[in-house]
């Protein structure tokens, strides 16, 4: 994941949401598909506002580093798909 190091656009509230994804991957025993809930992300990013939270995890897609499928039904959680992405 070099590209990570690499990319400018980065800071470390992105970084640390991306983290929080993965840890969350790996609880879950999970691949590149994750369920999640915007306060276990928040609890594990360490980000404490929900318009902070907001505003980096879209640009985390807008970037596409990850795809965001919300759930709208109580039941079912929503997901996030980290994207492979290419080497430039």
């Amino acid at each position: 994941m070099d590209y990570l190091d690499n990319d400018p656009s980065l800071n470390v509230w992105h970084l640390s949401l991306l983290l929080a994804i993965a840890r969350l991957a790996h609880r879950q025993n999970e691949g590149w598909v994750i369920r999640v809930s915007r306060s276990k992300l928040m609890k594990l990013s360490h980000i404490d506002t929900i318009s902070s939270y907001h505003k980096y995890f879209k640009q985390l897609q807008e970037l596409g580093y990850i795809k965001y499928v919300p759930s709208y039904h109580p039941g079912y959680r929503s997901t996030v798909e980290i994207l492979k992405r290419q080497k430039e």
